[in-house]
């Protein structure tokens, strides 16, 4: 669709740097925003920060999708820093912002240990947050719950007992069925990319991705016509490995 406009919240960690060059490498947007709480030189060409602080910024930039994406830190350099992280709990605020600037379809990808969640919370809404932001009645609103693997970077800060909790809760690896293991920040952008393109398509609605479409990306599926079947409506293909556990 010509002249669509995406918007990025959290791009400073490896996964929303990955969705910010996906949502660029697909030429399906005019204008790619990133939300920035200082000045930058993008080191993406084509991708254009939104100042967070300018409360006119949003409606300026005029996106019509945004994705909000919640992720690790990442210390590699000081660039990271100038791009807005978002925490859990700014969701249903951050959403409310979103639609008030004119978006009509968001994307929220978020962490999540999915072997720990009831069934169906699996395909539907897991938090009050998460019902706050579909009641704000996007066009479209997705939410993308990837495998929780642990940021790695606040072991420090944990108490003892924090500690052997988060051992022992990383011990049910070995339960998690094979389709619903961690998956690659790089495949989850790609995938997060190819729904965002696809949005305009499909009929209007909330829907929340099953992890199986994950694990068949994973596996070298074309994301766009992956996005495109599940946004019909069509249920993962038996290819989708059963689910095991291993003792």
């Amino acid at each position: 669709m010509a002249g669509r406009r995406a918007l990025v919240l959290g791009g400073g960690g490896p996964l929303g740097s990955a969705v910010l060059e996906h949502l660029l490498a697909s030429h399906r947007f005019s204008r790619v925003g990133v939300l920035a709480q200082r000045s930058l030189q993008p080191a993406l060409r084509g991708l254009e920060p939104v100042a967070d602080d300018d409360p006119q910024a949003l409606a300026r930039f005029g996106a019509d999708t945004a994705l909000i994406v919640f992720d690790r830190e990442r210390r590699a350099n000081g660039r990271e820093a100038a791009f807005v992280r978002l925490q859990p709990a700014e969701l249903p605020a951050r959403a409310t912002q979103l639609r008030a600037a004119g978006v009509r379809a968001l994307l929220v990808v978020m962490p999540h240990a999915p072997a720990l969640l009831p069934q169906a919370l699996k395909a539907g809404l897991a938090t009050l947050d998460e019902g706050a932001v579909a009641a704000l009645d996007f066009e479209q609103l997705v939410f993308m719950r990837m495998s929780q693997t642990g940021s790695g970077d606040d072991g420090a800060l944990r108490s003892p007992a924090q500690r052997l909790a988060a051992w022992m809760l990383s011990q049910l690896h070995w339960m998690i069925p094979q389709r619903e293991q961690p998956v690659r920040s790089a495949t989850v952008a790609r995938l997060a990319a190819a729904i965002a393109v696809a949005l305009p398509s499909a009929p209007r609605g909330t829907r929340v991705l099953p992890h199986e479409w994950l694990w068949l990306a994973a596996q070298g599926q074309d994301a766009e016509s992956l996005a495109a079947r599940w946004l019909a409506g069509e249920a993962p293909p038996l290819s989708a490995p059963a689910a095991r556990q291993r003792w």
